[in-house]
């Protein structure tokens, strides 16, 4: 058994997931627009080096109708420039659109930062949320919306503390699971907002906890028990001032 470990979501194509809006203390037509797959797809050049490596993807939420927050390992695992523009597919609900972007800038001072991306052109429909500016509090209710294997999803959890070990100093522990599928949140969920029942933007998903279990055939990717936190965000805080 190899000990547990945080797995980076942005990891390229499908993991199959059916869609199911869970009860929520926001009304789940008013987070609509708001959140968004986002997918960079390689090029034959790039496909050279890693032919299996057809693209990568990770969620965000439009900070305007013309830049989108995500973690920063999504932009960094999609090679994406402060310089050059690169296209990108937006996936919103069932409709998709190409954009070219770029990255705007990093935000934060710890391990893993948020990144601002930066649209040529403005996405029309774009909703975006309102940032809080208040910590989270343990036990608090809160709400995910994300993209895992480009598949949105909706689904409830809580925050449980701040990270205080070195590794996970500033960051917020979430337990968020659906049933008994504590892997809802998983890759492609990479950037997607944490948001508090009042609709706003409390921190960004990061990583999850596992642990992977070798057996005699295959290997078993499991969560952490009940009660324990299983997905690690960045506080919306390290963003700084949106403007």
């Amino acid at each position: 058994m190899h000990g547990r470990i945080g797995f980076r979501l942005f990891v390229l194509f499908v993991v199959v997931a059916s869609t199911r809006v869970n009860a929520a203390c926001v009304d789940p037509a008013q987070l609509a627009h708001s959140t968004v797959s986002i997918m960079r797809h390689f090029d034959d050049a790039e496909r050279d080096v890693r032919p299996d490596l057809i693209g990568v993807r990770g969620t965000g939420w439009f900070l305007s109708p013309t830049t989108i927050v995500t973690a920063e390992h999504v932009t960094a695992g999609m090679k994406l420039s402060t310089r050059d523009w690169t296209q990108l597919e937006i996936v919103d609900g069932d409709g998709s659109q190409f954009v070219t972007a770029r990255v705007q800038r990093l935000a934060g001072d710890k391990a893993e930062k948020l990144a601002v991306i930066e649209l040529q052109h403005a996405v029309s429909a774009a909703r975006s949320f309102a940032i809080r500016r208040e910590p989270l509090v343990p036990e608090e209710q809160v709400i995910t919306l994300a993209y895992p294997g480009g598949r949105f999803r909706l689904v409830t959890g809580r925050f449980v503390r701040f990270g205080d070990s070195e590794k996970l100093a500033g960051t917020a522990l979430l337990e968020i699971y659906e049933g008994e599928n504590r892997l809802v949140v998983d890759h492609g969920a990479s950037g997607a907002p944490v948001i508090d029942c009042d609709g706003r933007v409390a921190a960004v998903v990061s990583n999850v906890f596992t642990q992977t279990i070798v057996g005699v055939s295959r290997e078993i990717r499991i969560s952490t028990a009940w009660g324990m936190p299983n997905v690690v965000s960045v506080p919306i805080e390290a963003l700084g001032d949106p403007l």
